[in-house]
Order: C-alpha cells, then structure tokens, then sequence
C-alpha cells in the first residue's frame, strides 16, 4: 500500500505527466458536435440499413448519430421481388409517412416500392407489395418482447424495440431519404 502510494506521488509529479481526466477534456474539446436544430437535437439528414449487419444508422451528414440493431424480413437475403416473398428492400427510398395506429407499435412507412421495383415485378405478372415500414414489435408481444431481439421475424420490414422506435420517431422527419444495402 505505501509503495503504491510513493510510485502514484512520483508518478503525479514527473514533468509531462497528464492526468485522465486532462486527456478526456482535451478529447471533448476537439469532438466536433452537429448543430441542434429546433425539433431535435441532431438533424437527420439520411438513415441507412446495413442488412448484412443488421443495423440500422441515424446520419447527420457523414456522422452516424445514432445506431440500432435491427431485426428483417424471414428470408432477408437479397432484393424484395414480390409481395409474400419475406424479403426487406433494397435501394434508395423515402420514409414518406408514419402510423401511430399500427399493427405494430408505431410505424414509419418506406416508399417501397420504386417504378422500377413495380416494373420488375409486373414483368414476372407478380404483385411487387408494399407497406414495407420501420417498426416496434407487434402490439400484442406483451411479456414476450424479448423474444423477438435477434431474430428475423418480419414479411419484409425492418424491426426495432419500441423504445427505439419512438426514439427513431422522434428524430427522423418524413421525406428523410433511406439507403437500404445488402
């Protein structure tokens, strides 16, 4: 114990020597921080899902703001092609419009599908579908909401605890663009 003491009293004393919570002032001081904005703190300017990861990206600019794991369509691999196909989008869209009345708590609609996702479908005579939206779980989960974390359980829309979902509601405005990747 008194040699722990006498080695930190050295240490404390050496000339160049910077305390943690010096560094960690000088790190916040250098962080560049995004101007609130009068709705919310940040601005989302674009959301991006990462399929493959499982993750959904709050951007402001080029900074990520905020993430979100995120749950998809039963068969997420590859390109929604038709209704009934269990596959999440891929592409640039809008979210265009929210539901606070849903099937599901909350929901923020993505203008799936695009002329050409309307064309290819049509072209195999199948029904390309829609109301593919951002959302919390079904509103009867009850007390097995925990079941859903980590699995993919949707028809082709991209999944979130309620929590975040409201979260997301909160920041994200319509007309905010979306990149949905593989």
């Amino acid at each position: 114990m008194i040699v722990r003491a006498i080695l930190t009293t050295l240490i404390l004393s050496l000339p160049g020597f910077v305390q943690a919570s010096e560094l960690l002032a000088r790190a916040d001081a250098r962080i560049a921080i995004p101007e609130p904005t009068a709705d919310h703190e940040f601005k989302i300017t674009e959301v991006v899902v990462k399929k493959s990861e499982r993750r959904l990206y709050l951007l402001n600019g080029e900074n990520k703001v905020k993430t979100y794991r995120i749950s998809l369509g039963e068969n997420p691999v590859g390109h929604k092609l038709y209704e009934g196909d269990k596959r999440t989008p891929e592409g640039s869209y809008l979210l265009d419009w929210r539901n606070s009345n849903s099937d599901f708590y909350k929901s923020i609609h993505i203008s799936y599908p695009s002329p050409e996702d309307k064309e290819a479908a049509e072209s195999w005579g199948l029904n390309p579908g829609g109301s593919i939206m951002i959302h919390g779980l079904p509103n009867n989960a009850g007390d097995l909401a925990f079941a859903f974390t980590g699995l993919d359980w949707t028809d082709g829309c991209i999944a979130v605890t309620n929590d975040e979902i409201d979260e997301i509601w909160s920041l994200v405005d319509d007309g905010t663009p979306i990149r949905i990747l593989p």
